[in-house]
């Protein structure tokens, strides 16, 4: 992802916003979701390390992960819920991921009984968005600060909070990181006003670890990064996690969840590869503890 592809990206994502508005208006999608049922919360284990599995398509970096005519979505998240993910994270994104919003209704209609959120993965650039994805089931949205403004990253975090979903801003360097926080701090949600200003808000702060010009995973960049996110959030890897060793290994680290997508949507037992990764982190964050006590 490099800064054109993310350009580009948010200048497609306004293109999309300009349509989606011009066949439903604003205040048609608040009505819609004004009685519309809250999702499940994101509920964070007591074991310290939480997994949000994600359904994609398609990956910029890896190409076709699987067919849209072959892969079925309410199959795919049920075996994430039963390994135990946390959440799961759907694309949306139709030109690069071969996401839609459909996918989103299906499995947040799908995991509601299973008491798993799911997470809109986007390149969202407008407040609409955030009610599309509310309208859609989710409960909760990613957002990246490399590629939004700060009075824009301010609006759509605010639009995510007044509409009670958690929130993953993504960093990619310290720059994003002190970005963040100070957005947070100015929000009440981090620093001595943390809590005054908004009861309950659920906010993560993530690491992506790839190049932001040659799309490929950059080696340690994780565990350099990991120091930088305050410790008071939950914070998330992301990106490049292949195996449970790689689990462990973050969890070691200091990180709470990871995210991880195109290893669970490239292999075939998607529900065993999360279940060993849950577990492989679980262990090395409980071991990590014991030797620090």
């Amino acid at each position: 992802m490099n800064l054109d592809f993310l350009a580009g990206m948010a200048s497609s994502s306004r293109d999309r916003v300009a349509l989606a508005r011009a066949e439903v208006s604003e205040l048609e999608l608040r009505a819609r979701i004004h009685d519309l049922a809250p999702g499940p919360r994101l509920q964070l284990s007591a074991q310290g390390f939480d997994l949000i599995a994600e359904m994609k398509l398609r990956s910029p970096a890896l190409g076709q992960l699987r067919s849209a005519a072959a892969e079925d979505v309410e199959q795919r998240v049920v075996r994430y819920a039963e390994a135990g993910a946390t959440a799961v994270s759907v694309l949306t994104e139709p030109s690069r991921f071969d996401g839609s919003l459909d996918h989103l209704r299906r499995a947040s209609r799908t995991l509601a009984a299973h008491g798993v959120p799911t997470m809109r993965k986007d390149f969202l650039v407008d407040p609409y968005q955030i009610l599309e994805a509310r309208a859609a089931g989710a409960g909760g949205v990613l957002l990246i600060a490399r590629m939004l403004t700060a009075s824009t990253l301010a609006a759509l975090l605010d639009a995510a909070l007044d509409q009670n979903l958690f929130v993953l801003l993504e960093t990619f360097d310290e720059r994003d990181i002190e970005a963040s926080v100070r957005l947070l701090e100015a929000r009440g949600i981090l620093g001595r006003a943390a809590g005054q200003e908004r009861q309950g808000a659920q906010v993560l702060l993530g690491v992506n670890c790839r190049d932001l010009v040659s799309l490929q995973v950059v080696p340690g960049r994780l565990e350099q990064m990991v120091d930088a996110l305050p410790s008071e959030l939950p914070r998330v890897a992301e990106s490049g996690l292949v195996d449970a060793e790689d689990a462990a290994r973050l969890a070691a680290a200091g990180y709470d969840l990871a995210l991880v997508g195109s290893a669970l949507m490239s292999g075939d037992h998607p529900r065993e590869l999360a279940s060993r990764m849950l577990a492989a982190g679980r262990t090395a964050r409980r071991n990590t503890h014991q030797g620090s006590a």
